[in-house]
């Protein structure tokens, strides 16, 4: 016992030697046994740096990344991302009303593309279905919209594109994730899979009922 309250008051005399007692003021820096890192180690801007070709630490994005500098073919129209319209804002120019058609031309191209992004960022909650059955769901997320309601079904094109890019209710918004090209072709897509839903014999191109009933 002796020999350790003898070690516990070296240790204690080594501890306050060292850490100094709590809220004393001192001029060197604290010790730390986990930096969770505080200081890092990197590059400041315009600091040479021998590990691109050139020498610099401060790189020019590549090209092709800056949205702003390609702009979208919409029909006609030139559009870029940084402009208030319809294309990228999915609201009629100078109202709050949205607008009802999707603003690019619908093609089979299209569509894989809108299926594409929605399998990728849309599926895992709302189902491949657009059921709302989702991998999600199946851990208890209980407030995952079908989208064949009829609240939903029934909305413009221009306010699925707003919900895509900045959510709704419990739903986080991707328009930093989806650009808006694609934004709209998933519109297209799901206006696809409702229409799968509720479409009838009559809305298939006669040449093309017979392939149905094979």
């Amino acid at each position: 016992m002796r020999y350790f309250l003898l070690a516990l008051l070296l240790a204690t005399v080594a501890t306050v030697g060292v850490a100094g007692f709590r809220g004393a003021l001192s001029r060197k820096p604290p010790i730390e046994v986990f930096a969770d890192m505080d200081r890092q180690e990197k590059l400041r801007p315009q600091v040479p740096n021998g590990l691109f070709p050139d020498g610099r630490s401060s790189q020019l994005p590549p090209s092709g990344t800056v949205a702003r500098t390609q702009p979208m073919a919409v029909g006609n129209a030139t559009v870029y991302s940084f402009e208030e319209g319809p294309v990228t804002t999915g609201r009629i120019t100078g109202t709050t009303n949205f607008i009802e058609l999707n603003p690019f031309p619908i093609s089979a191209t299209f569509l894989a593309r809108g299926q594409e992004r929605y399998q990728i960022t849309c599926s895992p909650c709302h189902g491949a279905q657009g059921d709302g059955k989702g991998s999600v769901s199946k851990y208890g997320w209980a407030t995952i919209a079908n989208l064949h309601d009829k609240r939903i079904s029934t909305q413009p094109d221009g306010e699925i594109f707003n919900t895509v890019g900045y959510g709704k209710s419990t739903m986080s918004g991707y328009a930093s994730h989806i650009s808006i090209e694609d934004r709209w072709a998933i519109v297209a897509y799901l206006r696809a899979l409702q229409l799968s839903r509720i479409a009838g014999i009559e809305d298939v191109p006669a040449d093309k009922r017979a392939l149905l009933k094979k």
